[in-house]
């Protein structure tokens, strides 16, 4: 009955990830897909005739007149600016935001002041509310400071903190043996010397996570560069892609093109994820989970 079981299991965990896997392969298979075949193969798993034209021509290496004799819009996407301006949007909010979610779980782990218990519970009471209903006060306060279409502005509302992140790094924090920090502060450290010497270098792998999951968010978010991040300067992938499609001329979407920008755009974070997975892993040791 234990193999059966574990054969179920299996099988349920292959499907799962078959479920999972499966729109990510349709957007590849998309991209290779020559525009005039989009619809005649709409059917098959695999296009009749693949293609890496698509790829050529969002990346800006072929003419208009190419572009459009492969069947796509002739649209063009400044695609090595775009992902440029995504790495540094990106990474500007994962950097900042985990450092300032580590001083911020650690001073509710350790330090003493009044009101702590009060202030976290503030902090995690905010898990309830929706992004959605900060989006147009942020807006307004970037806008009255006047910088709009800046990366200041558009990093501004999400450098600090954000709950989850807290409450992850403060659970870790608390898992710390008290005699390491006492030993630390015996040489003469004090709450920040312990903090960035001791604390910081034990804690790689749930600040890996967080910067992780933070990129993960920030480089797909769409809704508030969109907003603030308008012009070229600034723009970053997931609205230039945007762009992109409201741009074809032809009457039809270019859903070919579109799906090879898509594809490009995921691969730096799927390359992040494939060189840090480890670590991600094994930062869950400390909560016990097998």
């Amino acid at each position: 009955m234990r193999r059966i079981g574990n054969a179920w299991a299996w099988v349920i965990l292959a499907g799962a990830l078959v479920l999972t896997l499966f729109p990510f392969y349709w957007m590849v298979r998309t991209a290779i897909t020559p525009a005039a075949d989009l619809y005649a193969d709409s059917g098959a798993l695999f296009p009749s005739h693949p293609t890496m034209v698509n790829f050529l021509r969002i990346l800006g290496l072929t003419s208009q007149e190419e572009a459009r004799a492969a069947g796509g819009s002739g649209a063009r996407i400044d695609f090595a600016r775009y992902l440029l301006n995504s790495i540094v949007y990106s990474g500007l909010i994962a950097t900042l935001q985990t450092f300032f979610c580590a001083m911020a779980g650690y001073a509710f782990a350790r330090l003493r002041f009044p009101g702590r218990e009060v202030v976290f519970g503030i902090v995690i009471a905010a898990l309830m509310v929706p992004p959605v209903f900060t989006l147009l006060p942020n807006f307004v306060l970037v806008k009255n400071l006047d910088l709009v279409n800046t990366f200041a502005g558009m990093v501004a509302p999400s450098i600090l903190m954000t709950p989850f992140a807290v409450f992850f790094l403060r659970q870790f924090f608390l898992s710390i043996p008290r005699d390491v920090e006492e030993a630390a502060r015996l040489d003469g450290n004090g709450a920040w010397g312990i903090f960035w010497r001791i604390v910081l270098p034990m804690s790689r792998g749930p600040l890996i996570t967080i910067g992780l999951t933070t990129t993960v968010w920030a480089w797909k978010d769409y809704l508030w560069p969109l907003l603030t991040g308008r012009e070229e300067e600034t723009r970053v992938l997931t609205v230039a892609l945007g762009v992109f499609l409201q741009q074809s001329p032809n009457t039809a979407p270019d859903w070919t093109g579109l799906m090879a920008g898509s594809t490009l755009s995921v691969l730096p974070v799927l390359l992040l994820l494939i060189f840090l997975g480890r670590r991600l892993v094994q930062s869950l040791n400390f909560s016990g989970i097998k």
